[in-house]
């Protein structure tokens, strides 16, 4: 499913001394399959952009286009469109509310009408996606849970409504290292065995380095600037102008470089630059040329 949007702007408090301009003639698309990171500082647009992909908010003038047809058109089924993009909020575990974990993940495929085997079936799929075992945690309370738990069954209450695009925003926020590794492993699987288009919003730039396949950089409700991962982490003058750092690995390659190590400038991933460092090491054990970068 793709998704087009075209020359969005939305304003807060129109019409009054409050206006406030949130996106400002914004255009981009997204390609079916897709990881996309939106990254920008706080105010910088991104959860107001993420929040229209799904029809939430109503422009102030442009259109989002899915599979063609506009979101907000007159004539267009708003909510089957809707219902093909989940939204995943920050801290979505203050929604859950039923009494377990099964019946609060099935509350979304009721919504939709299915049959009472069919919905058994999104639970079981929701609930393997997310990494919680069905046996042991569905008639648990969702309440009894850590918060990482309660998280991945926040996000499992989306998945089970099978969208074809899943959005997420922030959703590692606050979550301690194994619970934040959890989540970010279970997106990289998802989108690698379904091909799910994935949109997620977030201020780690580390996590952006392990799962974004393209990367939309916002500073003030405008599109700053868009390109792979190697790309955006590479200009870090950029970044850091726009109130951002680049990964932890991009910052030591430089680091690195400063100090006379002849290490590639676009190094963004500790893998790779931990390759290039096993080599540079080799080659100057062995008294050989150094091997040239990849």
């Amino acid at each position: 499913m793709s998704i087009e949007v075209r020359h969005l702007t939305h304003c807060y408090s129109e019409g009054s001394a409050m206006r406030t301009v949130a996106l400002d003639d914004v255009s981009l698309t997204i390609g079916d399959g897709e990881f996309i990171g939106i990254i920008g500082h706080t105010g910088s647009g991104k959860s107001t952009l993420v929040q229209h992909l799904n029809g939430l908010l109503k422009p102030s003038s442009g259109q989002i286009l899915v599979n063609g047809q506009d979101l907000n058109g007159e004539h267009v089924n708003r909510r089957a469109l809707r219902q093909q993009i989940g939204l995943v909020f920050q801290y979505p575990e203050y929604q859950l509310f039923e009494e377990t974990v099964a019946r609060d993940i099935a509350f979304g495929p009721k919504n939709q009408g299915l049959s009472q085997e069919e919905i058994d079936e999104r639970v079981r799929y929701a609930m393997s996606c997310v990494h919680l075992d069905y046996e042991k945690y569905s008639e648990r309370s969702p309440f009894e849970l850590s918060g990482g738990q309660m998280r991945r069954v926040a996000i499992a209450g989306v998945l089970a409504m099978k969208p074809s695009v899943l959005i997420l925003d922030e959703p590692t926020a606050g979550l301690d290292p194994r619970g934040r590794d959890r989540i970010l492993s279970m997106l990289e699987e998802l989108h690698a065995r379904e091909s799910t288009t994935i949109v997620m919003v977030s201020h780690s730039m580390d996590d952006m380095a392990r799962l974004a396949t393209r990367l939309i950089v916002m500073a003030e409700g405008k599109i700053l600037a868009t390109g792979t991962p190697r790309e955006i982490f590479a200009q870090e003058e950029m970044m850091l102008s726009a109130g951002l750092g680049v990964p932890e690995a991009a910052r030591l390659c430089r680091a690195l470089r400063a100090a006379g190590y002849d290490l590639p400038g676009d190094l963004y991933r500790m893998e790779e630059l931990k390759e290039h460092l096993l080599r540079l090491w080799s080659a100057r054990k062995s008294g050989g040329k150094e091997a040239q970068p990849c």
